[in-house]
């Protein structure tokens, strides 16, 4: 409940523009997800996407089956509201993912840009990965950004992990095949700068 509490007051006073991981169109996420899932009726999860703009730029890539996931209800909202009457085209769930029980063997494509560095602790991650392992289909794909090794070490006043692409290949485990990883710097709403990294694998 600790978590669930802080990031419904963070956006109950901050619009979803005012965050620091705000962007307007998450490119290296959409790009990755087309290519990884190119079938329009490919079953997707966005793990803690909020009040991010990517479920916008899926509807409007044609994506029919679309999950958007995220532990604030206030940032679900947000998002919702954007969308208007396009806000129908999305499940919405308000969970905490290491909590949650996902249907198994369900997504061909999981999601993450703002989760998995939160976890700090190894049973969290432990839970994250075991509800990744049941969700994601053999042969479905994983893209998870975090920050990367000279990327922040607290975001949102919260402590995070830093990865390279070994260490969370290595975090994942034995099913997952890297496929491919990539360093950005993101540009916060503020004028700073993040680095993040962005791991690309499947499931065997």
């Amino acid at each position: 409940m600790h978590a669930k509490k802080h990031w419904e007051d963070l956006y109950h006073t901050k619009s979803p523009t005012e965050v620091s991981w705000f962007s307007p169109r998450l490119e290296i996420s959409l790009s990755l997800i087309k290519h990884a899932a190119p079938e329009l009726s490919a079953s997707i999860i966005d793990v803690g996407g909020g009040a991010s703009t990517l479920v916008d730029d899926l509807i409007a890539s044609g994506y029919e089956n679309i999950t958007v996931l995220d532990i604030a209800e206030t940032a679900i909202d947000a998002a919702r509201k954007r969308l208007g009457s396009n806000a129908g085209c999305v499940k919405w769930l308000v969970a905490d993912i290491t909590q949650l029980a996902l249907s198994e063997q369900s997504y061909d494509v999981w999601h993450d840009r703002a989760v998995f560095h939160f976890l700090t602790q190894s049973d969290e991650r432990r839970a994250y990965i075991r509800q990744l392992m049941s969700a994601v289909r053999a042969g479905g794909h994983v893209i998870i950004a975090t920050f990367g090794p000279e990327g922040p070490q607290k975001c949102s006043g919260l402590n995070v992990v830093r990865y390279h692409a070994d260490s969370l290949r290595d975090e994942l485990g034995p099913r997952f095949r890297l496929l491919e990883s990539s360093k950005m710097l993101h540009q916060t709403p503020f004028g700073t700068s993040q680095q993040f990294l962005y791991c690309h694998g499947v499931l065997e």
